[in-house]
């Protein structure tokens, strides 16, 4: 990988690691619910759970993909389920009565399993390893995703952090519940742009 590639690589990866999706808006949700250090497992299994995507995407799923088409739809079609369900749970979760905590933080490995159903990262991890992968050898896919890797965690600490910075507003129960729809209505949002790759 040439230094050309591997600069433009950075900026896609980091281009979109930072904007909004499916993770970065949990993320914020999290960061304002449990706040930065309970958030952190959260970020992790972002971060090595994509990088570990984009890396098998490159070894070998992108073949699949191409061999069967309608495999990929059928994925898409999944990831959205899924989301909508989340969406639906994040808006109807009720506030933390007193003296109770409101939820868990999604683990580690919660996080990198939610990679295999958000759109937005088998976006990432396929148009990566179609434009950045030289094809050379088995390294390349990897170095793919170790690129990934590194501007991945910077980005999204970013939305979690700035949870933390909305958290003391919403201790009203009605902001809280406010912000837990519009957080709702947005996963939804993310959706659009693969709806809009079906067509």
């Amino acid at each position: 990988m040439t230094i050309d590639i591997l600069a433009a690589l950075l900026l896609f990866a980091f281009a979109s690691s930072v904007t909004p999706g499916p993770n970065n808006i949990m993320l914020l949700a999290s960061g304002a619910n449990f706040g930065l250090r309970r958030t952190v497992p959260h970020m992790l299994g972002i971060s090595v759970g994509h990088a570990v995507m984009v890396a098998l995407v490159g070894l070998g799923l992108i073949g699949v993909f191409a061999a069967l088409p309608w495999l990929r739809t059928a994925l898409m079609v999944a990831c959205a389920g899924y989301l909508l369900w989340l969406a639906w749970r994040i808006a109807n979760a009720a506030p933390p009565r007193e003296g109770q905590a409101a939820g868990r933080p999604f683990t580690f490995l919660q996080a990198a399993g939610f990679q295999w159903v958000n759109p937005k990262a088998w976006y990432m991890a396929i148009y990566a390893q179609t434009n950045y992968n030289t094809g050379q050898e088995a390294w390349d896919a990897v170095a793919v995703a170790l690129a990934f890797a590194a501007v991945n965690l910077p980005s999204v600490t970013v939305w979690a952090w700035g949870g933390t910075q909305i958290r003391r507003w919403l201790e009203a129960p009605g902001r809280l519940r406010a912000f837990n729809v519009t957080m709702a209505l947005l996963l939804v949002a993310s959706l659009w742009p693969m709806f809009s790759a079906l067509r």
